[in-house]
């Protein structure tokens, strides 16, 4: 049975990355309040929210504590910006005499959700810097995913809290997991491709994953099913050879083979775990 080829080179070397050149990072360094960010947050924060700026979007922040980000957020993305602010404090509300809409309320309750869009409406970007604990970031984005613009993003910070036990982690019901099933989710509208949690199919246009950070692209214009296309061209009847000389491939079209000869393999639950441990085996 082949196996994954051994690295032999040298080890990976991290390599500093100028976070001050940063246009975000020196939002946050000139900010009058407060504000504590891990350094490897300002790079996504640019790749994520610089195509907002400028314009005239609605943009929540759940976290406020000190009031530090939401100058931040206010010199980055612009005067055109409404920044709203969401804390369970209620000293948060000091910053609405700056301008800024302050909310205070749990953000691990739907009925808090349902009645802050019903004054607010539809957003562009939610950022979760709140609680951080599983129940807070799922029902957050499960709340918040429906009342988010098509173009719109939902950003969850400080997910590496999927992995602290402080938290009650590592577990199957951790934030990491759910996006992890959002994952699959998109993936169902490829036919014949079905998913248990099928409740955003037709809103998550995305899932992406960074380090303590995983972001949901939202437009239901691009979440169709997706079909098999042609562009008409000639075909030299080339052979796919795609899986050809890979172990898996090969066990796994002999257990396919098998249970089309004889329809009552497939009743038994170990042909599909035979296959998917010699998988695992390889990877």
């Amino acid at each position: 049975m082949n196996s994954a080829p051994e690295y032999t080179g040298p080890p990976p070397q991290l390599v500093a990355n100028p976070i001050e050149k940063l246009e975000i990072y020196r939002c946050y360094m000139r900010s009058p309040y407060l504000s504590i960010k891990h350094s490897s947050y300002f790079q996504v924060y640019t790749e994520l929210f610089e195509t907002y700026r400028g314009k005239p979007i609605t943009f929540i922040e759940i976290g406020v504590q000190n009031g530090g980000s939401l100058f931040i957020w206010r010199e980055f993305f612009g005067s055109k910006a409404r920044i709203i602010g969401i804390d369970l404090n209620p000293a948060a509300q000091k910053w609405k005499a700056d301008g800024f809409e302050i909310f205070i309320g749990n953000q691990a309750d739907p009925k808090f959700w349902h009645e802050l869009f019903a004054k607010v409406g539809v957003v562009d970007a939610v950022l979760d810097d709140g609680g951080h604990t599983n129940e807070q970031q799922i029902v957050t984005a499960s709340q918040c995913i429906p009342h988010i613009a098509d173009g719109g993003i939902l950003v969850v910070e400080d997910t590496h809290t999927s992995y602290q036990r402080d938290y009650g982690n590592p577990s199957r019901y951790s934030f990491i997991e759910w996006a992890k099933k959002q994952a699959d989710t998109l993936h169902s509208r490829f036919p014949g491709i079905q998913t248990a949690y099928p409740l955003f199919r037709d809103s998550i246009y995305s899932v992406g994953f960074f380090e303590s950070i995983v972001c949901f692209r939202i437009d239901r214009t691009r979440c169709f099913e997706s079909r098999p296309t042609s562009n008409g061209g000639e075909s030299i009847s080339a052979k796919d050879l795609g899986r050809v000389g890979t172990s898996a491939a090969e066990i796994g079209g002999f257990a396919t083979q098998s249970a089309e000869r004889f329809p009552w393999l497939r009743r038994l639950p170990g042909l599909r775990s035979f296959k998917d441990a010699v998988i695992r085996n390889i990877a």
